[in-house]
């Protein structure tokens, strides 16, 4: 698996943007139903989370923040649903363009995220992102989107985040607010070293979202059983 922070030699330098934060700009959202078995084998799961999935939606989010705490930037995250007895959710795997977004996602929230070049092309009804490493194209995901835009909330869909960090569990509750198209995946590329292999996942349904608003409050910190 890439380890991509190492490479963050300047993090003493990048301004400390102290949570919470709201972020605001745009993204597309594919939300699955993983298997248990598939998760253990290809989510990418770090040792803490082995053997403690406990089922629940999964989602795979692109977003292009226009404004943040720390400027611009472009992620890409893979959350498989729900771990541990508190049937919490847990990202496991997370890029950004952004040094500062990785180094203060890490401190903040203890979110593992990584470094890698990210291109968003769109029109429209059409969005296409992109990640390299290097030269390699590792993702990329076409999506195009129609019809009438709904409101979307974590309201409905409530996210809980553990995350482990250092050895330390951070706890935190994202509230996501916006409006949302019914989108449809017309290309799915990537590279299974990189991100987990969703190719022949079929997701319940894709959504873009414009505008998509994001409030990250403080993580809180605690002893958790399990």
């Amino acid at each position: 698996m890439l380890d991509v922070s190492s490479k963050l030699a300047n993090r003493h330098l990048v301004k400390k943007a102290p949570a919470p934060w709201k972020l605001s700009g745009e993204a597309v959202i594919l939300m699955y139903k993983f298997k248990k078995a598939w998760v253990e084998e290809h989510g990418m799961l770090p040792a803490s989370l082995k053997g403690k999935f406990k089922g629940g939606l999964g989602f795979v989010m692109m977003v292009n923040y226009t404004s943040s705490p720390v400027g611009p930037f472009q992620e890409l995250v893979f959350m498989p649903g729900k771990f541990r007895k508190s049937k919490m959710q847990a990202i496991t795997k997370i890029y950004t363009d952004s040094e500062p977004s990785a180094i203060n996602g890490q401190n903040n929230w203890g979110l593992p995220k990584e470094i890698l070049p990210i291109i968003w092309e769109k029109s429209r009804n059409w969005d296409q992102i992109t990640l390299y490493h290097r030269d390699h194209r590792v993702f990329s995901l076409e999506v195009e989107s129609k019809g009438i835009a709904i409101p979307i909330s974590t309201v409905f869909f409530p996210m809980q985040l553990c995350q482990t960090w250092n050895e330390l569990k951070y706890f935190t509750k994202p509230m996501i607010t916006g409006w949302g198209k019914f989108a449809k995946v017309k290309k799915l590329e990537l590279d299974p070293k990189y991100f987990p292999d969703i190719r022949l996942q079929k997701p319940l349904f894709a959504l873009k979202v414009n505008p998509f608003n994001l409030e990250l409050p403080e993580a809180i910190f605690k002893d958790e059983v399990g």
